[in-house]
């Protein structure tokens, strides 16, 4: 299975694709547009680019940060982008106390890589997972936890499952310290959401 950092560069290359411009172009061209706050400049490549919502912020993302070497994966005729020191989002989500959770976070990634495709659109604090629309976020919660929050409605109440407020980013919360938590009851409440965002 792709780890994130290799889904994030398919992702730059496939929106590399889709527009013709490099990812460097695609920055400029946000720059140039005096765009300042991180939404206008998502709407602006959603409508100028007739990128999709999860595409369009990822591009966001790395204004003013280092890209990752796309190599290959450029238009014919661009040159390979420079390599990033720091292009894994989950380099800095995943830092200090937090950096053993990283195995248990891309564990969890693998398994819901098997559901099919959807964009991974890095936070600063977490990895937001869209379709349409966000179905899921995962990144830690505490130095001891990853939290999963799950865009999804009518789960039946479980012991794991923290159902959250109505009108907040997500629906419901499970916390995991250990890779044996990703159950068959865990990856049915993740599918119900992907489902739904499809």
């Amino acid at each position: 299975m792709a780890d994130p950092q290799a889904a994030t560069l398919t992702q730059l290359r496939n929106i590399q694709a889709k527009t013709g411009k490099t990812i460097a172009e695609l920055l400029a061209a946000v720059k140039a547009s005096g765009l300042a706050k991180h939404g206008e400049r998502r709407s602006w490549l959603m409508e100028q680019f007739k990128l999709g919502y999860g595409d369009a912020n990822t591009v966001v993302f790395f204004v003013d940060k280092p890209l990752p070497d796309l190599g290959a994966g450029a238009p014919a005729g661009a040159a390979a982008l420079p390599p990033a020191h720091d292009g894994d989002p989950l380099d800095a989500i995943y830092t200090g106390a937090k950096a053993h959770l990283r195995p248990l976070h891309e564990a969890l990634m693998q398994r819901i890589a098997a559901f099919g495709d959807f964009e991974r659109a890095p936070k600063k604090t977490y990895i937001s997972l869209r379709r349409k629309k966000q179905f899921a976020m995962l990144g830690p919660a505490t130095k001891d936890l990853v939290e999963l929050g799950l865009n999804a409605k009518g789960l039946p109440e479980h012991p794991r499952l923290k159902a959250l407020p109505a009108g907040g980013m997500c629906n419901y919360t499970v916390r995991l310290g250990s890779a044996s938590e990703i159950d068959a009851t865990l990856l049915g409440w993740v599918r119900a959401a992907y489902d739904a965002a499809g």
